[in-house]
């Protein structure tokens, strides 16, 4: 054994004395033990939460306003404009003869009768014509918010509609409340990311059996994990596209989880320890390090709280639920499957691909990769530093708005509606700003709505002002007001503000007039705004609750310092990744991008949560191996090149198996949002995966030296330890295991 520093025992792993007696030990031999009864509980549990889930159904919908000065106008609208204070959507007519010919115009009528006495329908407006009559819409009023409709009213809408299209005829339906109801096709993302998965894991195991075990644990906790959701829904707002991206979560993490605890449990039977024996092994060290693992995602998603947006909490309860039931799986049903598996893990293994089980202090491909960078510390950590920089730029051109319909996949006929009337009247239509006016005077005070109606029509960025509806006692009215540029646009950004700040006080200075700019449009910017404003502090939360933790783990300062820096280039090269490809249009046609725009606002922030706690397992699983090393007597230098040899190839595995998953969803999915968010999380596991931990991490770690360990004293009598009942070794070390190779049984 090597020389320890003075004071530093050595850890002695047995396999029945203290290790055994951890918590996760003794759940896994009951696991192990019970097998049956865990695996019939787990499919019983399965179905039944499956069922019910499908029996009850799920709320997924979207909700992205509530705040700012959009909120105001929704309150006054409900309060004194009854027959308004629902949402309203568009029904758009798009005919190849003239929209006044007898025909047309007798059909149209017909379509519009028919609607109006339909359920949650309280009116619909005359036809609104085209310059070149060819293309109309009408403005459909429901009775309530989106949220609040039933799906089934507000089908039968889409479908009386879409009843009259006809070849030559053409029927598309758009507005919020329709966007609830349709949805593209389920796309191929799923599949693409598993069938990755599987490749991966047979070139790293060689056996179709251990490589299955992943994949089936993680499926199920996904299964599990849906049905809970879909439950929870009917409580918390949860977007439509909250499954998809609960379900990308899940199958990344649930397969690393599985793996980690399959690798120990095939270097347990390496050194000839009994089945039993070396689930109880991987239990307590791999187990372990899947727990802390949770915990950090866990954490990163608690700061998504802050924000104070009800969808925003749906997201991080949805994907903490996920993360849960697949860790759940992982440590319960993965055990009782590795003892049905038993020595047989290995069989139906292909040839030339089943890789040695046991521990060895081999001087491999990473060994050697370490002794070239350290070697160069200097040079490789610039290298990598200005790389990650490069790829970080675009982000400060990052716009954060949310994307509007003419995003949505061209078979929708949310985006057929879009279209139609972008070319009939242009963008702004398919976005109108709702100016709600508060008269005091009455009467007294029309003339100076009046004055303030004909100078909005003039101002740039305008199309066109509707005439203003009042209510019955005659103190409030409401104008709709046509922007020219897109919802998206950034024109239509610079309207509101200008409207607010400029426009409005000008033209009701000296009186007693308020009006307030709302709508769907405005309460997409100021829910912009409102996150925006909130990142830092998110940000700033999640990096001081894990510094926290790492020095709890690794009694260091300048490691958890170093890791937080790190992980902020890993999300900061992510971002500027889908800034270049979404926003700026580079790559497009690679990665079919129809069209560019903004980046959607919940995306920088659920991207910088998730991607925080994944590569801090990462982090963790590397520098315990590294810690272990140190305090078993090994310099530095060679502390830090022989953690990264007997880490590299788990976690290059495991992050090509996140960076598949994630990456399928940008090519398997129809939905945007989606691609952006799995882009953003693939290009953030990729780099953190590669040039971080293998080149910055050991570079400045060698330039460090010894100081990497520095602790003061009184730090440590503050900061609480993470000890396991083994010995004095930090819990961390054990954790480290899960990612490489177990302790020498003795």
């Amino acid at each position: 054994m090597s020389p320890t520093p003075s004071g530093v025992q050595p850890v002695v792993t047995t396999i029945s004395g203290p290790v055994s007696r951890n918590s996760l030990a003794r759940l896994g031999a009951w696991c192990y033990d019970h097998r049956r009864r865990v695996l019939i509980g787990w499919l019983v549990g399965a179905v039944a939460v499956i069922a019910l889930a499908s029996t009850i159904g799920a709320r997924f919908f979207n909700d992205f306003g509530g705040a700012g000065q959009s909120q105001q106008v929704q309150n006054i609208l409900q309060e004194r404009f009854p027959t308004r204070v629902g949402d309203t959507a568009e029904v758009v007519f798009h005919s190849s003869a003239p929209l006044d010919s007898p025909i047309v115009r007798s059909r149209i009528d017909v379509a519009l009768t028919s609607l109006r006495p339909l359920h949650s329908v309280t009116s619909v407006s005359t036809l609104t014509r085209s310059p070149d009559d060819r293309i109309g819409f009408a403005t459909i009023q429901f009775n309530a918010m989106s949220d609040k409709l039933p799906t089934s009213d507000v089908q039968r809408v889409i479908d009386v509609a879409r009843s009259y299209a006809k070849p030559g005829f053409e029927v598309a339906l758009g507005g919020t409340p329709i966007s609830a109801v349709v949805s593209p096709s389920p796309g191929s993302s799923e599949g693409i990311g598993i069938m990755a998965a599987i490749i991966i894991m047979l070139l790293a195991f060689g056996s179709v059996v251990a490589m299955g075990l992943p994949i089936l644990t993680a499926l199920v906790g996904v299964g599990v994990g849906y049905g809970v959701v879909a439950l929870v829904s009917h409580l918390l707002i949860d977007p439509t596209f909250g499954p998809e991206m609960m379900a990308m979560v899940g199958l990344g993490v649930g397969i690393d989880y599985a793996l980690f605890i399959v690798t120990r449990y095939r270097q347990g039977l390496g050194e000839e320890l009994s089945p039993r024996d070396a689930v109880v092994r991987s239990m307590s060290t791999a187990g372990r390090a899947v727990l802390f693992a949770g915990s950090t995602v866990f954490i990163s998603l608690l700061g998504l709280f802050l924000v104070g947006q009800s969808y925003l909490n749906g997201l991080a309860v949805g994907t903490i639920l996920t993360v849960m039931t697949v860790m759940a799986a992982a440590l319960t049903l993965l055990p009782a499957m590795l003892g049905f598996s038993g020595r047989a893990i290995d069989r139906l293994h292909l040839p030339g691909l089943l890789p040695a089980a046991t521990r060895e202090r081999t001087r491999g491909f990473w060994w050697r990769w370490s002794r070239t960078v350290q070697r160069r510390p200097l040079s490789c950590g610039l290298a990598a530093l200005v790389i990650l920089v490069l790829l970080a730029l675009p982000l400060f051109s990052m716009r954060l708005a949310f994307t509007d319909a003419g995003n949505d996949p061209t078979n929708l006929t949310t985006r057929q509606a879009y279209d139609l009337i972008s070319s009939g009247f242009g963008p702004g239509f398919n976005g109108p700003l709702v100016l709600a006016a508060e008269l005091p005077g009455g009467a007294k005070d029309r003339a100076v709505l009046d004055v303030f109606e004909r100078s909005l029509s003039a101002s740039q960025g305008v199309a066109r002002v509707e005439p203003p509806t009042y209510n019955t006692s005659g103190d409030t009215a409401v104008l709709i007001v046509y922007p020219k540029g897109s919802p998206q646009a950034a024109t239509t950004s610079s309207l509101v503000q200008r409207l607010r700040s400029t426009i409005i006080p000008r033209a009701t200075a000296g009186t007693n007039v308020k009006v307030l700019v709302g709508g769907e449009t405005a309460a997409g910017i100021d829910a912009s705004s409102h996150l925006a404003q909130r990142l830092p502090l998110v940000i700033g939360l999640v990096i001081l609750l894990s510094f926290v933790l790492l020095i709890s783990v690794f009694r260091s300062v300048l490691i958890p310092l170093k890791a937080a820096a790190m992980n902020l280039l890993s999300i900061g090269a992510a971002y500027g990744a889908i800034v270049a490809v979404y926003q700026w249009g580079w790559f497009s046609s690679i990665f079919a991008v129809s069209r560019t725009g903004p980046i959607d606002p919940w995306i920088p922030m659920m991207m910088f949560t998730i991607t925080f706690g994944l590569s801090m397992d990462y982090e963790v699983f590397l520098l315990t191996r590294v810690q272990e090393e140190w305090v078993q007597g090994r310099d530095n230098s060679s502390a830090v090149a022989d953690g990264i040899a007997l880490t590299g190839r788990v976690i290059t595995a495991a992050a090509a198996i996140m960076v598949c998953v994630f990456g399928s969803f940008v090519i398997g999915d129809p939905l945007r949002i989606l691609d952006v968010f799995g882009l953003g999380l693939a290009v953030a596991i990729l780099v953190d995966a590669t040039l971080v931990r293998m080149v910055l991490v050991p570079s400045i770690m060698q330039v460090l030296g010894n100081a990497n360990w520095w602790f003061p004293r009184w730090l440590d009598r503050v900061v609480p330890h993470f000890n396991v009942e083994s010995g004095s070794m930090p819990e961390a070390t054990l954790i480290a295991v899960a990612s490489n190779t177990p302790q020498v049984p003795t």
